[in-house]
């Protein structure tokens, strides 16, 4: 049986590889949810394209930023416990979510929820690998 790579890999690599495939998948939601925006608040000519484009990187942004924190976050936490379970992905969704809802008002309510989100993704994935 072949060991995991992610054992092996430094954990800046698994982030970079985080960011990059998290935050085109942001630049296409942008792509997807910027001109349904910008008809929505009336915007026409160059004013649409504008917005459209300020949605892409700000999406592609803000999702790789989310990326790179919980991957570093996961990685981190896994080497030190060395244990691979579902607390590293539920501290990681913390950790990330805090750093994103410290912004609000709610940010206890958002590194929560997070954290619970990922913990099921988490959970959905190893029950599929079984």
């Amino acid at each position: 049986m072949e060991a995991d790579p992610v054992d092996h890999m430094p954990c800046s690599s698994i982030a970079v590889d985080s960011v990059l495939r998290l935050s085109s998948a942001g630049a296409i939601w942008g792509a997807c949810y910027g001109p349904f925006d910008a008809k929505r608040l009336g915007l026409t000519g160059s004013y649409r394209a504008s917005y459209i484009a300020k949605t892409v990187g700000k999406c592609g942004f803000y999702c790789g930023l989310f990326a790179a924190i919980f991957s570093f976050s996961h990685c981190g936490i896994q080497r030190y416990r060395r244990q691979k379970d579902w607390v590293n992905t539920l501290s990681a969704g913390v950790v990330a979510g805090a750093a994103f809802g410290a912004g609000t008002r709610n940010w206890k309510q958002v590194a929560g929820i997070t954290g619970l989100s990922c913990t099921f993704f988490q959970f959905a994935k190893d029950s599929k690998s079984v």
